[in-house]
């Protein structure tokens, strides 16, 4: 996000997606969990900053342009009621954030004139900052940085909700998934690679690179 810094109304939409990703996918998360039985009725679904943000994951979103939540490890979300209902959490947060960006991106696309400006638009581009009018320096930014934070989410390595995703889909994670859980989880080499894409390149962080690959595509069907 700090590539942002030259656009400040951009730079602020970006921070805001950033700290709304985290929260809605806290949210989502608890109210599928509470929804498929794996929590408690009574449990709390308001996110809280202090609890559901990480610290590494905010480092990378000033870095690269867009970080994670706080990890939800396999341990976290029982199998004991089934394979699709733990997936589904892990789903939860990723989709929501899509979904909710993918509005965004929709409301800026019905109100710009020039729908063609989304056959060139990448991912990458607008974490980097755009310029322009108010409404695009706002909605642009907010909905592609939620729509950024979902899909960096997708990523199946912890710490990110993708590797509890394809944990769930298999009926017996072998010796593979326990290698993955004790080296990127438990040493947080997974973390250490994610900060890593966002220093490297520098010009260009390795990170931006991966969400333009998995999100060009949501923004293409706008043009």
């Amino acid at each position: 996000m700090l590539f942002a810094l030259g656009t400040p109304v951009a730079f602020v939409a970006l921070v805001v997606s950033f700290l709304s990703g985290v929260m809605l996918r806290a949210v989502a998360i608890r109210f599928t969990a509470r929804v498929v039985g794996l929590a408690e009725r009574n449990e709390p679904l308001a996110p809280s900053l202090r609890h559901d943000i990480d610290p590494f994951g905010a480092v990378g979103a000033a870095l690269g342009g867009m970080g994670w939540g706080k990890t939800l490890t396999v341990d976290d979300v029982q199998r004991w009621r089934g394979r699709g209902r733990a997936a589904a959490v892990f789903a939860a947060g990723p989709v929501a954030c899509i979904l909710a960006g993918e509005l965004l991106v929709a409301a800026f696309a019905l109100s710009t004139p020039d729908a063609s400006v989304f056959q060139y638009l990448t991912v990458g581009m607008v974490l980097h900052g755009v310029s322009g009018s108010v409404i695009a320096e706002i909605l642009l930014p907010f909905g592609v940085g939620l729509l950024a934070f979902g899909l960096l989410a997708l990523v199946p390595i912890p710490p990110l909700d993708g590797f509890g995703i394809m944990y769930n889909a298999l009926r017996k994670p072998g010796p593979g998934m326990q290698w993955m859980r004790l080296w990127f989880e438990d040493k947080n080499i997974g973390v250490v690679l994610l900060l890593v894409f966002s220093l490297f390149p520098t010009g260009y962080p390795g990170i931006l690179l991966i969400l333009d690959i998995l999100g060009n595509f949501f923004l293409r069907i706008w043009g």
